[in-house]
Parts: C-alpha cells; structure tokens; sequence
C-alpha cells in the first residue's frame, strides 16, 4: 500500500506546511498520483468493463469467463465458484450505478482480497483489517480538502463493507477450501447462484472416504 503522504523519517509534517522545494500545487498532485496506485494493476481494463455494461446477466459471465480464461467451468469447482464470485460482484456494483473508476476499484478490491487468501494464507481477521486500510485510503476522506479525490462516498464505502461481508467474509472457510485443500472437486450441477459439488477425497491423501455431495 502506498505510504501515507506529509510524512517524514522524524514523524508527520505539520498541518499547513509545505516542505521545502516543494508547492502546495505539487504536493497535491504527489498526493494524488499516491491515491491513484491503489488498488494497481486493475483487475478488469476499461475496456472489459464498458464490454460487460453492455450485456446481460448471461452476456456478463460469458465474457468474465473469457476474460478469466476458465475452461473447466462443468468440471472445476474452483473455476465455477470463483466465476460465481466476480459475476455476482459486478452485478451487484450494476445496482449501485458505479462509475467505471468505480467499478474498476471494486472488481480488483475483490481480486486482491482473494489474491491476498491465496498467495499470502491471509487470514479472515488480517483480510478484515486489511480492508479497512484501503477503505481507508479510496474511501471518504476525514479531511475535506480531499473530498474530490475520494474514489466512493460514505454510503457507498459502508455498501462495499457490507457486501464483502456476505459475499466474502461469510464463506471464508469455503475459499479456503477451494484454494488449500488436497481434495479432488467435480461440479454436478448449479442452482441459481449456488454450486453443486461432488466432493471426492484424493486418493493419495490418507484415510480416503467415500464421495460426499456440498452445496455452496
């Protein structure tokens, strides 16, 4: 993330002053063009979002499958239920009448949310508390000078929250599940927004069981 701009080696620059070789004009864009790496590489170019706007619910997972390059979907669970995971993240942000910087912001914010369980074993309490620092960050501003500068306002910022909590932080075992577990997935069939599963044990792992049939 990037660092917090006005501070120094010896601690924060005081309020109203301006470091020396620099202009109250410069430093804003410094802290402007600091604002603009979050949440960077985008997860989806503007391209694929004005592509997706301009389709419907079938139309979107079409292209979002194609962008994520699933081939596997009727046999992968991993696949089927991470395409589940973006196309209902977009569709939601449909509802809110994001702006495309908006919906740019928060298609990689669920990217890297689930990048940051995958690469990183992120737990649920340090994801929780890393999303609270970016919201931070692209969210309202405590200081007003920045209002233009914020990416989502207060209603929204709280929106955002309050999805990933029931879309994400809700079934966190689940993807930890589909990215850490040694177990072999077979989709058998979906219900609305729900993925079927035939869950069967490896092989190669110890104490193998018999097939069991989940429903996420």
């Amino acid at each position: 993330m990037a660092a917090s701009v006005g501070t120094t080696p010896g601690g924060t620059t005081p309020a109203g002053m301006t470091p020396a070789g620099t202009t109250p004009e410069s430093e804003k864009d410094t802290e402007f063009q600091e604002r603009e790496k979050i949440l960077c590489p985008d997860f989806l170019s503007v391209a694929q979002i004005t592509e997706m706007l301009a389709e419907d619910v079938d139309g979107v997972q079409q292209k979002l499958e194609k962008f994520l390059n699933f081939r596997n979907l009727q046999t992968c669970l991993k696949e089927a239920s991470l395409l589940d995971y973006y196309v209902s993240g977009f569709l939601w942000a449909r509802g809110m009448d994001f702006s495309i910087i908006q919906y740019s912001k928060f298609m990689t914010l669920l990217d890297m949310l689930l990048h940051n369980l995958r690469t990183l074993h992120m737990s649920l309490e340090d994801s929780i508390k890393w999303l609270r620092e970016v919201m931070a960050e692209i969210g309202p501003s405590h200081s007003q000078k920045n209002e233009e500068w914020n990416i989502f306002d207060v209603k929204q910022a709280n929106a955002v929250v309050d999805y990933l909590k029931i879309s994400l932080f809700q079934h966190y075992k689940l993807y930890e599940f589909l990215f850490f577990s040694a177990r072999e997935e077979i989709v058998i069939g979906t219900e609305g927004t729900r993925v079927q599963a035939l869950v069967r044990e490896d092989p190669s792992c110890r104490g193998a069981t018999k097939p069991v049939c989940h429903n996420y």
